[in-house]
């Protein structure tokens, strides 16, 4: 069997067996995408909230710095492998809740450590 011929039956069954992949995949993605959270903070709570978004990541859902993610800089575990916006928010307000109380409180403790 020719070399080009036997790369282009092994392309062909990679190519079969991809499908199968993608549509695993296709599922979490659509979801994802449909998932939103509703916040409703006061605005001053909103405006400490947002502050320590744009110390943390400059406001960057993406950003990364070792073990920490996303805007808020949350730990990956944290987000429990769902990076999304909506996770990555409702993850964000519960630590803040949970820990300080309120985001403002959040915030002085920023202003006095350098992180939250």
């Amino acid at each position: 069997m020719k070399l080009k011929t036997m790369f282009m039956l092994i392309v062909m069954v990679v190519s079969m067996a991809l499908p199968s992949v993608s549509s695993v995949m296709t599922p979490a993605t659509t979801a994802e995408a449909s998932v939103t959270y509703v916040c409703s903070l006061s605005k001053k709570e909103q405006r400490a909230k947002a502050w320590i978004a744009v110390k943390e990541s400059g406001g960057n859902y993406r950003a990364r710095n070792g073990r920490y993610y996303g805007k808020y800089q949350l730990t990956v575990s944290m987000l429990k492998g769902d990076y999304s916006k909506a996770n990555q928010e409702k993850t964000a307000d519960s630590y803040a809740h949970s820990r300080y109380g309120t985001w403002t409180k959040a915030k002085q403790h920023w202003l006095g450590y350098g992180w939250f």
